[in-house]
Order: structure tokens, then C-alpha cells, then sequence
């Protein structure tokens, strides 16, 4: 049976999902504080969250933002109808997707059955990145199942999605991926309105990836279409 981590401080909403889960197959581990809830998403292993926004304690902006640096288990947040601002920061915190409140049963069930559908298939950007474990350009090296990133042999920090959109790039150097493509591979959903999302994570991909010394630009903008990895840099794959 698939476990789900279910973190909500409204019992009865939290009591809801968890019988909806039941009838999909899954199990549910209900928590009402944030700080509990993050203290299980790290020490065990889910199939799905279900993330509040506002719980005590411990909110769930700051609990995806922890939990995204070190799992890739599929996230759904849950939001209130004011919480515009917020859905587009879980998204660029890496959550897979999100649910307004009030939402119906059915809503709630296909969104449950599309995020999984989506981990489990893990068909979206392994049809798109290389078959070799290791990418290098000039003094940039991507390490592809240690998910590790090296400049001048520096280790870089990023984040899952940051390293997703590194890899599918560099592993396609030249061709150019519209912002909606982006979205759609990487995110695994079609976010509509939210292309911005992918702007914000180049950005600060860009900004980690800086090489001031060489003057060298490794992700490049295709004005009015999307972004490219530079296919003038010569690459090493091993």
C-alpha cells in the first residue's frame, strides 16, 4: 500500500483526504503541525504530500522549500482562494501542484491520480536528457545520476528543479525549449499563466552558473521563443 503524507491542521479536511486516499489505495499519515510534518517528510519516505500553507508552527512554503533540497517526493499543496502569491512560490519551490479550498472530491482524486501518474511513469525529462552519466563543458561538469553539479571543480548548489532544467538542456546543447515546453517537461503540468515560474528559476540558475573569469554564458535566451543551452561550448560525455 502507497503512503501518504497527509499535513493539514484542519482535522476535518485532513480527515477527508484521508478517506479519499483510502478508495485510490493509498494510506494515509495525518499530522497537524508543520514542524511535525516536515520531521516525517525527511526521515521517511512517502509516495505523496499533501501540504497545507498555513499551519503553526511551521508553514508549508518553508516546509516544501526544506523538503525539496533533499527529496524529490511529489508535492500537493493545498491553498485558500487569497493565497495567489503563494502558489506561484510553492511552484517555484518545486511543489508539482496545487489545490484551492474549498475543492470537490473529484478535483481532488484527478489531481492525486495525475501527480503520481507523473512521478511514477518518470517519462518526462528522461525522454529528453542523455543516456551518459556525465556532461562536461569548458569548466562546468554535470554529474547526472549523483545529481551533482561542479564549476571550476566547485561544487554548485541547486535546486531539483534548477538541476532538471540544466540537465535537459545541456543534454539537447542548441536546441531551444519554449518557455511552455519547459513547463511541461520539467514541471510535468501545464501551468497556465505560470511561464514566469520558468524565467525565475533560469534566472537564478544563470546567476549559480556565472563564470566572470572566462566571460562564458552557458544557458542563452531566444528572444520571443525560449531558452538554449550554448552548443558553441564543446562537450566531454563520459
Amino acid at each position: 500500500m502507497k503512503r501518504v503524507l497527509v499535513i493539514e491542521d484542519d482535522v476535518s479536511i485532513a480527515n477527508l483526504i484521508e478517506i479519499n486516499l483510502k478508495d485510490l489505495g493509498y494510506t494515509a499519515n495525518k499530522v497537524h503541525r508543520g514542524d511535525e510534518g516536515l520531521k516525517l517528510a525527511l526521515e521517511q519516505d512517502y509516495s505523496l504530500i499533501i501540504l497545507d500553507i498555513t499551519l503553526p508552527v511551521l508553514d508549508g512554503i518553508e516546509i516544501c522549500k526544506q523538503t525539496r533540497l533533499v527529496k524529490q517526493t511529489p508535492i500537493i499543496m493545498l491553498t485558500a482562494k487569497s493565497e495567489e502569491l503563494d502558489k506561484v512560490l510553492s511552484l517555484e519551490l518545486g511543489a508539482d501542484d496545487y489545490i484551492t479550498k474549498p475543492f470537490s472530491v473529484r478535483e481532488f482524486l484527478a489531481r492525486v491520480k495525475a501527480v503520481t501518474r507523473r512521478f511514477d511513469k518518470a517519462l518526462n525529462i528522461q525522454n529528453f536528457v542523455s543516456t551518459t552519466n556525465e556532461l562536461t563543458f569548458k569548466n562546468l561538469s554535470i554529474n547526472i545520476d549523483k545529481r551533482k553539479t561542479k564549476l571550476y571543480n566547485k561544487e554548485v548548489c541547486l535546486s531539483p528543479k534548477e538541476f532538471d532544467l540544466l540537465v535537459l538542456m545541456a543534454s539537447n546543447p542548441g536546441k531551444v525549449f519554449s518557455r511552455k515546453k519547459l513547463l511541461s517537461v520539467i514541471w510535468g503540468y501545464d501551468f497556465e499563466g505560470f511561464e514566469h515560474t520558468v524565467n525565475s528559476h533560469i534566472n537564478r540558475l544563470r546567476t549559480k552558473l556565472k563564470d566572470g573569469e572566462n566571460n562564458i554564458h552557458f544557458i542563452l535566451t531566444t528572444w520571443g521563443i525560449g531558452y538554449k543551452f550554448n552548443d558553441e561550448l564543446k562537450a566531454t560525455l563520459t
